[in-house]
């Protein structure tokens, strides 16, 4: 049984309060008095309900938005990190067509030079071995990854010490006993 209440602080917001089906006798038997049952009650009983309701609508709405908010920050973070992705391929794409005369091996720095033609070209020389005699415009200096990415000379440091980090941590979650939570003791 439906009954719509206006709010004493709110009279022009209806609130719709859902009461219990009544029955003077459950199940065929009578257990107290129909009128005890059935009457309608206090009206300030309805408003209290009336007022839970709405409380817990305005709860679950709140809640709801709090979640949406914390997807949306991840969506973002995600759009970002796949911009990121894209970027850095496009620009490891762009650093295996320079020219090169030499097999690039992983592991080894390597020299990206720029001829007055405006062709641009990886060296195993770098312009400190050159001295005042460098040929041509230096670029840059980068770090060849084993998984054939790019790590431009400033950053080599930072994501050395990354990588063996992960080494650490693989190393030693193969060589611990089998358990059931993650152990990342001795790591820092």
């Amino acid at each position: 049984m439906d009954r719509t209440v206006s709010l004493p602080n709110q009279p022009d917001k209806k609130t719709t309060v859902t009461l219990v089906e009544s029955s003077s006798t459950p199940g065929g038997v009578q257990l107290v008095s129909s009128y005890q049952t059935t009457r309608v009650g206090d009206p300030t009983d309805l408003v209290a309900l009336a007022t839970q309701v709405q409380k817990g609508d305005e709860f679950i709405r709140a809640n709801a938005c709090n979640r949406l908010t914390v997807i949306a920050d991840q969506i973002r973070y995600l759009q970002e990190q796949a911009r990121k992705v894209l970027e850095d391929a496009r620009k490891d794409a762009d650093l295996h067509h320079a020219a090169c005369n030499m097999v690039k091996k992983p592991g080894n720095m390597y020299y990206l030079y720029l001829r007055p033609s405006g062709q641009r070209y990886f060296s195993i020389i770098s312009p400190k071995e050159w001295g005042p005699s460098c040929p041509h415009q230096f670029l840059g200096a980068y770090k060849l990854q084993y998984d054939m990415s790019w790590t431009p000379i400033e950053d080599v440091a930072k994501k050395d010490s990354e990588i063996a980090i992960m080494d650490k941590l693989l190393n030693q979650q193969i060589s611990l006993p089998p358990c059931s939570e993650p152990n990342f003791e001795g790591l820092t």
